[in-house]
């Protein structure tokens, strides 16, 4: 792989047709959380990353909304943004009857208004976006003082890697956070419902 130098190694994901990925999206292991141990995996680690007390959390890019459930389960207020009206339609249906809401809107500009979070969740979006310097300068903004970053990353594929390596994402964050904190994910094959030799990680920085 070639996912060891400092760039984003990304083309932007624009041309997914996200409306039609909808139907299948929750097949792959670590979307729909249908294993019952790989969805415990994910809420463990989920615990690890947000705060113990009940928080406001947005979690953007949030797809059929399977992690913003587990935050909406371990007694968080979630606000879900997805830009795929057939996602969010999903999500909202995982979400029914929760302290929860799911807006259709751009992850890199969400349709927040002055609203302000403890968390910004972000799994698997980053990458797709074509200056995530400035994304993250703009969810910085959403964020209270002594808020937090939760950014689950990774490069796949190897002919063509697509993803954003950790290095550069944490250079990406120095300038807004003093706390940067990486956990390598790759290692744990419950996650992805399988064993994986690419980068995966999360980074909880707080600002």
């Amino acid at each position: 792989m070639t996912h060891a130098n400092d760039h984003t190694v990304a083309p932007a994901g624009a041309d997914i047709d996200w409306n039609a990925a909808a139907d299948g999206f929750d097949d792959e292991p670590d979307h729909g959380l249908r294993d019952p141990e790989t969805r415990a995996a994910w809420a463990d680690r989920l615990r690890s990353w947000l705060p113990g007390s009940p928080a406001d959390v947005l979690d953007l890019g949030c797809g059929t909304g399977s992690l913003s459930l587990l935050a909406a389960e371990q007694g968080h207020r979630v606000t879900g943004v997805d830009s795929s009206p057939a996602m969010v339609d999903r999500a909202r249906a995982k979400l029914a009857g929760r302290d929860a809401a799911v807006l259709c809107g751009q992850a890199a500009e969400p349709p927040v208004g002055e609203r302000r979070f403890d968390v910004v969740l972000v799994r698997h979006v980053l990458w797709t976006l074509p200056d995530p310097g400035r994304v993250l300068r703009h969810w910085r903004d959403l964020l209270r003082p002594g808020g937090r970053f939760v950014l689950v990353e990774g490069v796949w594929g190897t002919l063509h890697p697509v993803g954003i390596p950790a290095g550069r994402l944490t250079a990406l964050l120095a300038p807004l956070s003093a706390d940067v904190r990486v956990e390598r994910l790759s290692d744990d094959p419950v996650l992805w419902g399988k064993a994986v030799e690419d980068e995966r990680y999360a980074v909880v920085a707080s600002v």
